[in-house]
């Protein structure tokens, strides 16, 4: 068994990778950094929940954009499963099998959804991740990662709207039944998510413009299910991309560097 956790700025994200399947999720919302002891009782009363026993985890892998949150997660995986911890990292990256341009400034997400894809998918890849940011990466099996996008995710966009204004209200993120809005919850609705829709198919258009038209288009994120309108000009839909990245960086750092575990 393989335990990973994805740290992330709206969710900390733990699975468990068992008999060639990710058989087991938990999905907390990230706050604050609590004290060490808090982490160490949620892993306690996840694991009993699970139903596994810490001693059949080979080892764990962390991916996080949270620097804070790091040593707790870390240090509570060690004293209640007692397995090796790969933090992921630029030491990390600069050790992978593909070329990771920047170590030292690359968020782990990205690297993750690259290796992923690349793995799992082809040759020449782009991945779009709707999270808390909507991020491209673009990646070839013999470059390695090419390029980055960021762009605010849909929820940032829209809450953004809302704190940043008087009387714009906060509302639900799906779309309206016309592109013109007939009242302030349907003009910002039309301007989030068919505006995403155009932004999306923009970015795509040059990426292949620029990389060629056989380039495989994958999506992911928590947000991708939200966002259906784009869904049919993407290759694939992977929800689990950035897990199965976190192990399959954890299976080659593990087999080829295991000095690097904790």
């Amino acid at each position: 068994m393989i335990l990973v956790a994805d740290i992330g700025n709206s969710n900390i994200v733990l699975s468990l990778y068992k008999d060639s399947e990710w058989c087991h999720t938990f999905r907390h919302e990230t706050k604050g950094v609590q004290q060490e002891f808090y982490y160490e009782i949620a892993l306690r009363q996840i694991i009993m929940e699970w139903g596994i026993h810490s001693i059949n985890v080979r080892f764990a892998v962390v991916s996080s954009v949270v620097p804070d949150l790091n040593t707790h997660i870390v240090e509570a995986i060690k004293n209640v499963i007692s397995c090796p911890v790969l933090l992921l990292g630029p030491e990390t990256f600069k050790n992978l099998d593909i070329y990771v341009p920047l170590p030292y400034e690359i968020g782990s997400d990205l690297v993750c959804n690259a290796y992923a894809a690349l793995q799992k998918y082809g040759q020449k890849v782009m991945v779009a991740d709707f999270g808390t940011a909507l991020s491209f990466v673009v990646a070839d099996r013999k470059e390695g990662i090419v390029g980055v996008i960021i762009a605010p995710g849909l929820k940032t966009a829209a809450a953004s709207l809302s704190d940043q204004t008087a009387q714009l209200p906060t509302v639900p993120l799906e779309y309206p039944t016309s592109i013109l809005g007939k009242d302030t919850k349907t003009a910002i609705q039309s301007g989030i998510m068919f505006g995403y829709n155009g932004l999306f198919k923009e970015i795509s258009f040059q990426i292949k413009k620029e990389m060629g038209s056989d380039i495989i288009i994958i999506l992911t994120g928590g947000h991708v299910s939200i966002i259906s309108g784009i869904h049919k000009e993407a290759d694939i839909i992977d929800k689990m991309l950035t897990l199965d990245g976190m192990r399959l960086i954890g299976e080659f750092m593990f087999s080829h560097h295991p000095d690097h575990f904790q």
